[in-house]
């Protein structure tokens, strides 16, 4: 009768762990980074002349994703910075592909 109440705490036990971790998110840095570097990119292609409502969407998506990262959301700060980044790629694709039909 014992080893089965022990069994059962066991896996009480590792049943609530298990919980605990997968609800433990870390903080996106890579992801933050990587936002902050295609927003760059971005800007000296010259973006803010060729695509800047992608440029703007990128920053107001980093803006977001900053708010959040202090406010200790992680899943959202990390779902921000992913959309910056996209943003940000797409209106360095814009800015390249206006550089390019100029020449």
């Amino acid at each position: 009768m014992l080893a089965s109440r022990t069994r059962f705490f066991l896996r009480a036990t590792l049943f609530v762990a298990l919980l605990v971790m997968a609800g433990c998110q870390s903080m996106p840095v890579q992801e933050m980074s990587d936002a902050r570097q295609a927003i760059t990119a971005a800007k000296d292609a010259g973006a803010a002349e060729y695509a800047a409502d992608d440029l703007d969407a990128a920053e107001s998506y980093l803006e977001s994703a900053q708010k959040y990262l202090k406010a200790r959301n992680y899943a959202i700060a990390r779902r921000d910075a992913v959309e910056a980044k996209t943003k940000a790629l797409d209106a360095l694709r814009r800015s390249e592909a206006a550089t390019e039909a100029e020449k």
